[in-house]
């Protein structure tokens, strides 16, 4: 297990483009977390930890790719039907058990293995049967639907690299080779807490002046989506020696901390100055919308991420820049979700070197091409614009005018969640 530099999160005070920062969080992060093996059962969401070669060919030998019949294709008359005697059977699990001899023909069922000597299967559907003589119309091709040992694998291959976060199918290719365990990473601990003293937590009376946390439960099940384990320390009292004594209690069984408000430039933060008293805070200050500022530091050795206040920006910042760098953290290799074209369905304007990240819903236009409807209202504050979006539209720097018509690219929120 690594332990990550005193001054891993440390930045200067200019503005910071989004892709620079992805880029530094990817150099400076590694893994934090030890392995351990699991069944190939508890393997899905894991994060591998180890390269996984094939020991064997999948398939392990040839096999048929249909249901047919199996023939030499030497014996087949050029132009003209050929008649062959049916001399077998063969099933999958259940070889011939000898070669097939010339001028006979085998049937044969999907998946069964080849008998030595035949190369060509005929489907069924094209083949006349009577008795035990089958006819096979002239036109097939050398080797047609016969699938070759090792045509998916090879033995020896690397079929899944360390760093990959397993998909049902990465568990099914692990299988295919006869793997039983994998080793993997284990998951994260991360401390999940929230501060303020207008902040409620759900199931309590709501005072005047006060709001219910939304923003602890949103980055909880984020985090539990990521396959972290999460201990909710809930809603700490705004006092800074009970903010030092949390934060120095949960950095000492946990592998990140993580809040989102409560954490600002400003002299009387207590969060801030926990921080501080503990370890080091730094403020990205990133050239985006919504979102910024950004806090990360170090409790100790370990990782501080304090995001901001707003619903919409604490969704955004989770998904674009705290998710990276927890799953670098976990081991991942594979942090960047794919964004995808789509057409504006909208006029808008921005400021230049400014990334933005704009809510969205995405149809089929008039034209048959995938659209992107904006969501009316910009407000961070606008949760139910989260609910009622698809994904986000992300806007670069270098534009400042988007007109209809135009292509953007698209983060579907299934990419990040």
């Amino acid at each position: 297990m690594a332990q990550l530099s005193d001054d891993c999160f440390a930045f200067g005070g200019e503005l910071m483009r989004a892709a620079d920062a992805l880029s530094a969080l990817r150099e400076r992060l590694v893994p934090v977390v030890e392995t351990e093996t699991v069944s190939l059962g508890h393997a899905a969401g894991r994060i591998l930890a180890e390269n996984v070669a094939a020991p064997c060919a999948v398939p392990p030998y040839d096999n048929a790719a249909v249901d047919g019949y199996a023939v030499h294709f030497d014996d087949l008359t050029a132009g003209a039907d050929t008649a062959m005697p049916v001399t077998g059977r063969v099933a999958a699990g259940h070889p011939l058990g000898r070669a097939l001899r010339r001028g006979e023909a085998v049937r044969i069922f999907t998946g069964a293995p080849m008998p030595d000597g035949p190369d060509t299967v005929l489907m069924q559907e094209d083949c006349a049967v009577a008795g035990d003589t089958v006819t096979i119309p002239a036109g097939i091709r050398r080797g047609a639907n016969r699938r070759r040992a090792g045509e998916d694998i090879e033995a020896g291959a690397v079929i899944l690299h360390a760093g990959r976060r397993m998909r049902p199918q990465d568990v099914g290719i692990a299988a295919s080779v006869g793997r039983t365990t994998l080793s993997v990473y284990r998951k994260p601990r991360v401390a999940l807490f929230s501060t303020g003293d207008e902040v409620r937590d759900t199931g309590a009376p709501l005072p005047e002046g006060c709001i219910y946390d939304s923003n602890r439960y949103a980055l909880a099940a984020g985090l539990q989506r990521l396959g972290c384990e999460v201990d909710d320390l809930g809603i700490l009292e705004d006092r800074f020696e009970t903010i030092r004594d949390a934060l120095s209690s949960a950095a000492a069984s946990h592998d990140a901390i993580l809040t989102s408000a409560g954490v600002s430039t400003g002299e009387e933060d207590h969060v801030r100055r926990a921080v501080d008293a503990l370890g080091a805070l730094h403020f990205w200050r990133l050239a985006i919308r919504p979102g910024r500022p950004i806090a990360l530091g170090q409790v100790g050795r370990t990782p501080f991420i304090g995001l901001p206040g707003n619903p919409v920006a604490v969704m955004v910042t989770f998904m674009r820049f705290a998710r990276p760098a927890l799953l670098l953290l976990a081991g991942c290799t594979e942090v960047e979700p794919r964004v995808f074209r789509v057409r504006a369905a909208f006029s808008y304007s921005k400021k230049p070197t400014r990334r933005e990240w704009l809510r969205a819903s995405l149809f089929v236009d008039e034209d048959g091409v995938l659209a992107a409807r904006k969501f009316p209202r910009d407000g961070a504050g606008i949760l139910s614009s989260m609910v009622a979006a698809d994904g986000l539209i992300e806007l670069g720097e270098e534009l400042t005018r988007l007109d209809p018509g135009t292509m953007v690219d698209f983060l579907p929120f299934s990419e990040v969640s």
